[in-house]
């Protein structure tokens, strides 16, 4: 089985213990990333998350990073099974692992995350152990609507721990929102500092629109593939999909009976 230095994301980007929570923000909003390690003279002294920035008020943005970030619940070195880490995550709850030199000295070499090692084992052929979605899907899922307000939904995601909702709108999925979103819109805790929730955006004007959806007999590998392919961390399950011309997986509307995130694709090729 592959090693962590064959699959991780070598000399990733940093902050320092010092860098103020705006230029921290800026950097998730452009460059996409889901977590950000924080170093001191290349030592790990801790990572911060999409889910960290969200607790960030505009009143406290002066703040710096030893402020917001949280002390690793993986670390990863390059030289442990890939399938070890794996487990490790799922076990945690995290997506991605900042990778040291070695427990001793903490010296930060890269980052490794779910979507890394799953495209990992799609590209050297591993096998899930089931066939279909059907089989791992999650049948309760979380919700929003169309016209609920931001502030209500990152409490929402507060609460769940989820990285992205389901969009509905008379019982039908039309969309999703993520953190990402969120963090990209600037709308991060407007309404909740002011105690005004009219001011916070309604979930309609941030969503993403057709989502990508899967059906109950879609192959796990196809769920996969297009997971790694789209970076995207939940798949809603749906029925009776309405797709977009010339745009597979996406679905105008559709009737969702259940949900997949990274980690249940994941965890059905672990043993």
């Amino acid at each position: 089985m592959s090693k962590v230095k064959e699959v991780m994301t070598p000399s990733p980007v940093t902050v320092s213990t010092d860098t103020y929570a705006t230029k921290v923000r800026s950097i998730f909003r452009d460059e996409g990333f889901r977590c950000i390690p924080v170093v001191s003279n290349k030592h790990l002294e801790g990572i911060i998350t999409r889910g960290d920035m969200m607790h960030i008020s505009s009143t406290k943005s002066n703040i710096d990073a030893r402020g917001i970030m949280e002390h690793p619940k993986v670390i990863a070195t390059p030289n442990m099974d890939i399938t070890d880490v794996a487990k490790k995550l799922i076990e945690s709850d995290v997506v991605q692992a900042p990778v040291v030199e070695s427990a001793e000295n903490m010296i930060l070499v890269g980052i490794i995350s779910v979507i890394d090692i799953l495209e990992e084992l799609l590209d050297k052929g591993y096998k899930s152990n089931y066939s279909t979605l059907d089989e791992i899907k999650t049948g309760d899922v979380i919700i929003c609507n169309h016209d609920d307000h931001i502030s209500k939904v990152w409490n929402k995601m507060d609460e769940t721990g989820f990285s992205g909702l389901p969009v509905m709108k008379k019982g039908k999925i039309i969309g999703m929102i993520t953190r990402k979103d969120i963090i990209n819109s600037g709308h991060i805790r407007i309404g909740k500092e002011s105690g005004d929730v009219k001011r916070s955006p309604k979930v309609e004007k941030i969503m993403k629109t057709p989502p990508i959806v899967v059906t109950s007999d879609t192959q796990i590998k196809d769920a996969a593939d297009l997971m790694v392919k789209c970076d995207i961390g939940r798949l809603p399950v749906v029925k009776n999909p309405v797709y977009i011309k010339k745009e597979a997986y996406r679905s105008k509307e559709a009737k969702i009976i259940g949900i997949v995130a990274r980690e249940d694709i994941l965890g059905s090729y672990l043993n």
